[in-house]
């Protein structure tokens, strides 16, 4: 019986929702496992498990280290786009955020179950464009959480990129003013600090751990 494959040519072709069915199952206990390869292969190109049985072995390996190779692809940051009869953007100004957009994108962006919420947060319908300036809805007015299930994991993984490597210079730019501060202090002044818990190295840690808790992955 010949089996109809399609498989995807980079992470435009795999949805959103797609990742996020497969990362329910991505567990330790299947890693390595031949179930988690025909999960990976019947999700992403879109198939029966039944089907995927009566693949051949050497072509299920071909395909699977051809799906690796697209999730090791590297992305940027895609600021608009269309979707769904719907032009996107990013949010313009992330350093004036509402507190509200803030409490939910730190909420929701560090699940994968949660990551079109956290995309409704990040992207939402363009108001108004002139050239590469535009205004985006305001939030809670835009609710696109069920649409952008389907989005192309190309946008998503950007985004998240670009939170990782705003999260890693905050980290290093925090480390370089420590450091800094670290250096005017006396002996004696560091001591007490550290004494006391309230020195420096307090702050290293906590912003250590602030990087995992992203769980911002491209396994």
């Amino acid at each position: 019986m010949k089996v109809q494959i399609n498989v995807p040519d980079s992470l435009k072709d795999i949805t959103l929702d797609q990742y996020q069915r497969f990362e329910k199952i991505n567990t330790e206990e299947n890693k390595d496992s031949s179930f988690l390869l025909q999960k990976m292969i019947e999700i992403f190109c879109n198939l029966n498990l039944k089907d995927v049985a009566n693949i051949k072995y050497n072509s299920v390996q071909e395909i699977t280290n051809h799906l690796n190779k697209v999730f090791e692809a590297k992305t940027d940051l895609i600021t608009t786009f269309k979707f769904g009869g719907i032009e996107f953007g990013f949010i313009p100004e992330l350093d004036n955020i509402t507190l509200g957009e803030y409490i939910d994108l730190d909420t929701y962006l560090g699940e994968w179950d949660n990551m079109n919420k956290a995309m409704s947060v990040l992207y939402r319908p363009i108001t108004n464009k002139n050239k590469n300036r535009y205004t985006i809805e305001d939030y809670k007015e835009s609710d696109n959480t069920e649409l952008l299930k389907s989005m192309p994991l190309d946008i998503v993984m950007g985004s998240l990129v670009f939170f990782w490597n705003l999260n890693k210079e905050l980290l290093q730019t925090t480390l370089r003013y420590l450091n800094k501060e670290a250096k005017k202090m006396n002996m004696d002044q560091r001591l007490v600090l550290e004494e006391n818990g309230d020195g420096y190295p307090l702050y290293t840690v906590s912003h250590k751990k602030m990087l995992p808790n992203l769980k911002i992955s491209q396994n």
